[in-house]
Formats: C-alpha cells, sequence, structure tokens
C-alpha cells in the first residue's frame, strides 16, 4: 500500500493544488493461487480529491478511490501506529487494516539521511530522509471477489522524501525489507547503473531489542541467482539472491513469480514489488520479507 506525492509541473508548483499529483498504488498476493492484484489510482491534489493532513490532523493522506469504487483510500496515525484502507471495485479487492508498532521507530541511515549516491562536487546531493516501523502488529479485514476475511500477521511501514532519489547514472534500485524469525529485521537498498551493477548501497540491522547497525555496499553482498522474464512487458527481473551480511547467509526466493505491478494509467510504468521467503543456509525457513525492483526492462520508469 502505497501513497506519494509527484510534482507538477514548474509553472504551477506556486499553486501546490493545481500542480501535485497524488499517486496510490496498492497491490494483494494470494500465495495459495499465485493470483496478484494491482490497484492504483492519480490525481490532482484537490480538496475533492485528495490530500494531505497537517499536525494535528491524524489523517496523513487520503484520496477518493479508483473510477468506479465508492471507498475512499485513507493513511491515519494512531498514535503508536497506523490504520489504512483502500477499495478497488474493479480489481475485486478491498484491505482495511490497523498497525500497532511492536518496536521504536528506525532510522535509514545516520539520522535518518539515507544517501543514493556518491557525492560529486557541483552535483546535486542523491538522497532522501528515510525512516521505518519495521515490525507491526496487523490486523483487520480484506475483501477478495466475493469473500471477506479477518486477518492478522505482522506488517512493515516505510517512509522517505526528497527531491533527487537516482543520481545522472542511476536507472533503478533493488530494495529488500527483510523480518527474521529470531526477531531481528535487515532492509537492503542497492542502486543500479544501466550496466546492472549497484554503483551505491546501504543497509540497515534491526536487533530484535531494537539495536540499530547502519553499513555501506562493502559490508554486505547481494548476489543475484535466478532471473524471471515478465510475459506481460519482457522485462527481465532477479528471481532469487544470496545475501551474505554480517556474518550470515540467507537465500530469498519470490513468494509467487509473477508479482509485477503495471499501471493502466502511466505509459511505461511497470515495477516487481512482492512477498518472499527468507531460507538460511540449510534451507530451512528463516523468516520473510518484501522485495521492490525498479528500472528493469525497456521503456521502464521507477515506482515511485
Amino acid at each position: 500500500f502505497r501513497v506519494g506525492l509527484l510534482p507538477g509541473p514548474p509553472a504551477l508548483n506556486s499553486d501546490w493544488a493545481a500542480g501535485d499529483l497524488i499517486m496510490g498504488h496498492a497491490a494483494l498476493t494470494d500465495l495459495n493461487q499465485g493470483d496478484h492484484r494491482f490497484s492504483e489510482l492519480v490525481y490532482r491534489a484537490s480538496p475533492l480529491l485528495g490530500g494531505f493532513g497537517s499536525y494535528p490532523d491524524t489523517v496523513l493522506a487520503w484520496s477518493r478511490g479508483p473510477a468506479g469504487t465508492r471507498q475512499s483510500w485513507r493513511l491515519r496515525w494512531l498514535g503508536d501506529g497506523f490504520a489504512l484502507s483502500m477499495a478497488d471495485a474493479e480489481k475485486r479487492f478491498a484491505l482495511r487494516l490497523t498497525a500497532t508498532a511492536m518496536k521504536p521507530l528506525v532510522f535509514q541511515g545516520p539520522n535518518g539521511f539515507s544517501r543514493k549516491a556518491r557525492a560529486a562536487p557541483g552535483a546535486p546531493v542523491s538522497a532522501s530522509q528515510y525512516y521505518s516501523f519495521t515490525r507491526l502488529a496487523t490486523r483487520g479485514s480484506m475483501a477478495i471477489d466475493a469473500d471477506t476475511l479477518e486477518v492478522a500477521g505482522e506488517s512493515w511501514m516505510d517512509k522517505e522524501f526528497g527531491s533527487a532519489m537516482l543520481a545522472a547514472d542511476q536507472v533503478g534500485w533493488d530494495w529488500f525489507s527483510l523480518q527474521l524469525d529470531d526477531g531481528s529485521e535487515t532492509m537492503i537498498y542497492l542502486l543500479r547503473r544501466q550496466d546492472g551493477e549497484a554503483s551505491y548501497g546501504s543497509a540497515t540491522l534491526v536487533a530484535a531489542n531494537g539495536g540499530v547497525t547502519h553499513l555501506d555496499l562493502s559490508e554486505f553482498a547481494v548476489t543475484a541467482t535466478a532471473r524471471w522474464t515478465s510475459p506481460h512487458t519482457a522485462a527481465t527481473y532477479p528471481a532469487a539472491w544470496t545475501i551474505e551480511i554480517a556474518g550470515r547467509r540467507w537465500e530469498v526466493l519470490p513468494a509467487v513469480p509473477d508479482q509485477e505491478n503495471r499501471s493502466d494509467r502511466i505509459d511505461g510504468m511497470f515495477y516487481w514489488e512482492g512477498a518472499v521467503d527468507v531460507l538460511d543456509q540449510a534451507g530451512r525457513p528463516a523468516g520473510r520479507g518484501y522485495v521492490e525492483l525498479t528500472g528493469y526492462g525497456e521503456g521502464r520508469m521507477p515506482g515511485l
């Protein structure tokens, strides 16, 4: 579930409401059936279509639902977690969830400053302000087709904001959020060049007790061990990984091969983002997570 703000044309930027777009993405994967559904919305920010709250308003973001959907999309702060809801009548799924933080907020990067490239003299700084709640107790309801189910589990919340996410030589990123069965979490960010190699990377280790360790690209290794080609876009993505970090080694495997999100509203916007399983060196289950892969395939646009 993702809500973002995109800046409008420069001539309109003095008028926030007229110049900016609210973009929302939501996806649901049925791991048993291998069914992946993707919903999106894009609106001009306006009082009738959507916007972002200001303190002390508890509504962080809201928008009208996709065309033909009566329910709005909404994200609220509850003081110790979040309430979120979305629905898409055409794609036939909806979520209504409450997520309560189980661990303290984590800064991704020193004081939340997450670099995305090495500093170059005279060049804009590619970075974001970035924080996460890496483990939230989550419960609520999920509707899919004619069924409504009560659900419970654990989730992860990210917040990034900035003006220059990619350097000039970068085409996209590989992002991993992993919740391990020992109560720890790991976030990994790799920024890729056109040749597929990582030009910059960082990682954050969150111990079971909440302690945080930041690592740079020289302190961990991510190796793609399989590929998957989308029958819809012909984009070829990594489809399995070996991760070596902090003296540990994991195998990371997609829970379903096709978790590609494809926009119906913006030409050339598609990316892979979905659930993964984490195995230890002996092949035993060690955790679960989510992976986002952007900038793969022809006519690609990074996910936002």
